[in-house]
């Protein structure tokens, strides 16, 4: 899992990885969610512009797509907690090549697991 938080002007304030785990592609969008909402509490945004390149995630998250995926209805109900802290949310989809901080941070991760189960850690 890989998120990337910027200001307006497109500085990174931070960048988060983190191993989940084997896991598919959208319970890693949805953890990826929820650990930018809980970092993006810190700056108190007035609004928070989310970009994710899981289409079904987004869709789920405004509403667009029910949750059929046993194992992604509380990840959506954590997420939709966080998302009502703060004022204004947009949560847009964004292919994965135009995504490429936070795919790196997530590639990091896994390759730091990687390397770590081959050294016996």
């Amino acid at each position: 899992m890989g998120v990337v938080i910027e200001d307006e002007q497109g500085i990174r304030l931070r960048g988060l990885h983190r191993w989940l785990g084997v896991t598919t592609n959208n319970e890693a969008e949805y953890h990826a969610l929820i650990e930018g909402l809980l970092a993006a509490r810190d700056w108190k945004p007035d609004r928070l512009e989310v970009y994710l390149d899981s289409k079904l995630v987004v869709e789920q998250i405004n509403g667009r797509y029910r949750i059929k995926a046993p194992e992604l209805q509380p990840l959506h109900q954590r997420a939709t907690e966080l998302m009502r802290q703060f004022p204004d949310v947009a949560v847009t989809h964004v292919e994965r090549a135009k995504n490429r901080g936070a795919d790196a941070l997530a590639n990091m991760a896994i390759d730091a697991h990687v390397k770590k189960t081959k050294s016996g850690g």
